[in-house]
């Protein structure tokens, strides 16, 4: 089957324990995304209750999209064809707007119990694991998968893409690293072409595009038309657009357009609704650390993320951290004329 070519799009990443459900809802409320991929729902030997499904991705409450209309796509992880399969079935029913299959995690944990990136060790199993799958879901729902060049080296990337491919995913994004590398760099971008000349479904290029430029160079060399990015987009939220403008591809209707170059004057109200998202979703004990997690990767981006990661690394207390947003907020907005007061306490 020859699958026609992507539209230029660009994906965000799922992270475990980093971009989940919270972040996803900022970073699409800025915009740039076409769509998004859950955190991984780990798969073992039963069919798991909705809750579950629920709890690692809301959005299945509405209409599979975040809050900015932007698709989010369920990840499932696990070995079981059969269990897969019937999992699968059931988000279908849940109304996903897909089903990605994780053939990446580098995880020890993971790939210990036969899952993530160790797979790719078995390319008769990818393909077992993707056939089940396609065939217990409505034809209309996508089966897509991602993985990684392979797992201590990359001498099977190729059949893996094959395998997957054989099994009716509809799109594969490759993680330009093996498991052996981690999240080293350098990615190996023209491992991704090597990949994509191999099958005949869209491949997305994934792995270290943290600028404009990374953009440009990934799509040069794999000869992808299509990227997936995470880190990337956690350290400058306003990277999608950017790529976007640089690159002349037209913008998602989801979300009306923002300056290319998001400004930290201009991040700290989705700062704030990031925290704010943090209050009502997470348990207390984790608020802050998530709070910081944010603050320790813009850091890389804003000059102003070092001071306000350095303010806020010995807060616990949430009305502590939401006092100093607040004053973030007052400090970077121009003082009103009719509340002069309000600008002399925040100086004060």
């Amino acid at each position: 089957m020859t699958h026609p070519a992507p539209a230029p799009q660009l994906l965000l990443a799922p992270m475990e324990g980093l971009l989940d459900f919270v972040l996803r809802d900022v970073l699409t409320r800025i915009g740039g995304w076409d769509r998004c991929v859950s955190e991984f729902i780990r798969i073992t030997d039963q069919l798991l209750p909705e809750r579950v499904f629920m709890r690692v991705m809301p959005e299945l409450a509405w209409g599979s999209c975040t809050a900015a209309g932007v698709p989010v796509r369920a990840q499932l992880l696990g070995s079981d064809a059969a269990c897969m399969a019937d999992n699968a079935a059931r988000l279908a029913a849940m109304g996903s707007a897909g089903v990605d299959l994780n053939f990446g995690c580098p995880a020890k944990v993971v790939n210990r119990h036969g899952g993530g990136a160790v797979l790719l060790q078995d390319p008769d199993q990818l393909q077992r694991i993707v056939e089940a799958v396609r065939l217990a879901v409505p034809a209309h729902v996508p089966v897509s998968a991602k993985m990684r060049l392979g797992f201590d080296d990359d001498r099977l990337a190729e059949a893996c893409a094959q395998a997957i491919e054989a099994g009716g995913a509809s799109e594969l994004v490759v993680h330009a690293r093996t498991k052996a590398h981690g999240y080293r760099p350098p990615a190996y971008w023209h491992r991704v072409a090597d990949v994509r000349a191999a099958v005949r479904l869209p491949v997305v290029a994934n792995g270290e595009v943290w600028s404009v430029a990374d953009a440009h160079r990934c799509l040069a060399e794999s000869g992808a038309t299509a990227l997936m990015i995470g880190r990337g987009a956690v350290v400058d939220p306003g990277l999608g657009w950017a790529i976007r403008r640089s690159l002349g591809w037209p913008a998602p209707a989801q979300v009306p357009a923002v300056p290319a170059v998001v400004e930290w004057a201009e991040l700290l109200p989705h700062l704030e609704g990031f925290w704010q998202l943090v209050c009502e979703r997470i348990e207390p004990r984790a608020r802050a650390g998530r709070l910081k997690q944010w603050l320790n990767f813009l850091r890389r981006r804003f000059p102003q993320g070092q001071t306000a990661y350095d303010e806020v690394r010995t807060l616990k207390d949430s009305a502590a951290i939401g006092h100093w947003l607040n004053r973030q907020l007052l400090l970077t907005a121009p003082c009103s004329a009719t509340s002069p007061m309000a600008c002399l306490e925040v100086m004060a």
